[in-house]
């Protein structure tokens, strides 16, 4: 036997947390999912759950549901999402919006506080391999603003350092916003320290652990974190859509007005008032109606992760990414790939990107087989691996695939040649 097999199957019998991959759907199955950074494989019981709350709740209840339990529901998920995933205390974590619509009411709201509080405070600082998302929306925030974008240049293969941030904030710097976990390289920044730094200058700083939430241990209390934003149809399999979370600091909440203000964000709900007073409290960065329907699956995932603890969660992703690295090393790149994720541990976050101008066609073909990994410019084959879902053999394998596709794809263009 392949003594790299033999290796994985000795880590799945012994890995304690083998017994959650089975209750997730598909995982039984030959097929090879290195994409669970992008959108995570569902629970079966996320399936009857859903399924329970269509039929009971909403064609139950139907209206009396919100006075029941949808009202307060956003923010009981937000508190087990504090609580297990980014140890944040109650009342400062919700679900809400889409990302997007998250990251500018966060930012907004910060920017307009810092201008309030110093009209010379005009910078937001953030690195050009941000995910578009957010650059994108700090665009527009400094376009409305009359801000103005600081960037910060950053290596590929890695993200901010602490060196970097220190250069490029100062007394105008209103706002920080930072990848926890790169999307791109996996890199994991040292929060705790590039928030200090922030916070020595007078900037605020907005987190996004998008990457990172589910995966890697965050302290978002003990970090001094002021602000951050986070998906969950990633490592939180809330499916795709599901709504995003948002942490707001305790001491922040009456400080900062958020820019999208709807009736759910207000004092009294039900006076219907003639104009917009915000609620104490986290409530007052909700918005509009929320996303009930769209937030029932990921509950699952939550009790298992509060059930496993985010530590045994974080060394089964770094035994998962240390194997992809090594079968790497050893397979493809004899082939000519690279790994453009770092190799310390400590700086890499729960996927692996693997570097060779062949990867796009890699990638079109390797879908055609059953493994699922997802394609970033420039040659990247990213694949993404989930603890909770992700076994020691199924990496084995989709490695396995991938070196005889990338074989096949070079033979045919030597052929070519």
């Amino acid at each position: 036997m392949d003594p790299r097999l033999a290796y994985a199957r000795r880590m799945d019998r012994s890995d304690g947390l083998a017994h959650h991959r089975k209750r997730f759907v598909g995982a039984d199955t030959d097929l090879v999912y290195f994409d669970g950074n992008s959108l995570g494989r569902p629970p079966a019981s996320a399936i009857d759950r859903v399924a329970a709350f269509m039929r009971e709740e909403w064609g139950g209840r139907l209206i009396r549901g919100w006075d029941e339990s949808w009202l307060n529901l956003p923010y009981e998920i937000g508190d087990q999402i504090g609580r297990a995933v980014i140890q944040a205390k109650a009342g400062q974590t919700v679900i809400g919006d889409s990302t997007t619509v998250l990251i500018y009411k966060l930012a907004r709201a910060a920017v307009d506080a810092q201008l309030a509080r110093d009209p010379e405070r005009r910078e937001i600082v953030v690195d050009r391999d941000n995910f578009p998302t957010d650059r994108y929306v700090l665009e527009g925030i400094a376009n409305e603003t009359g801000c103005r974008l600081r960037w910060i240049d950053v290596d590929l293969t890695r993200g901010v350092t602490s060196e970097q941030l220190a250069e490029a904030v100062g007394p105008k710097t209103a706002l920080v916003v930072l990848n926890h976990v790169s999307y791109r390289s996996a890199y994991l920044a040292d929060a705790p320290e590039l928030t200090r730094i922030a916070h020595d200058s007078g900037a605020l700083v907005l987190w996004d652990l998008c990457h990172s939430a589910g995966s890697v241990p965050v302290h978002a209390d003990l970090w001094d974190f002021d602000l951050a934003v986070g998906c969950t149809y990633k490592y939180l399999n809330g499916g795709p859509g599901s709504p995003a979370f948002a942490y707001v600091r305790d001491d922040l909440h009456r400080l900062l007005r958020q820019p999208i203000q709807g009736w759910f964000g207000t004092a009294d709900l039900f006076a219907m008032g003639p104009e917009y007073v915000p609620a104490s409290g986290i409530r007052r960065f909700v918005s509009g109606t929320s996303p009930i329907s769209a937030m029932i699956a990921m509950r699952e995932t939550l009790s298992m992760i509060e059930d496993a603890g985010m530590p045994a969660i974080r060394a089964k992703s770094v035994a998962l990414t240390e194997f992809a690295i090594d079968l790497a090393d050893e397979w493809l790149a004899p082939l000519g790939v690279t790994v453009g994720s770092p190799r310390d541990p400590e700086e890499r976050g729960g996927h692996v990107i693997l570097q060779h101008e062949a990867m796009r066609e890699v990638t079109a073909r390797l879908w055609q087989r059953d493994v699922i990994p997802d394609y970033r410019d420039v040659g990247g084959l990213r694949i993404g691996l989930a603890p909770l879902s992700t076994s020691f053999e199924e990496v084995h394998r989709g490695l396995d695939v991938t070196r005889e596709v990338l074989r096949e794809v070079l033979a045919e263009r030597a052929g070519l040649g």
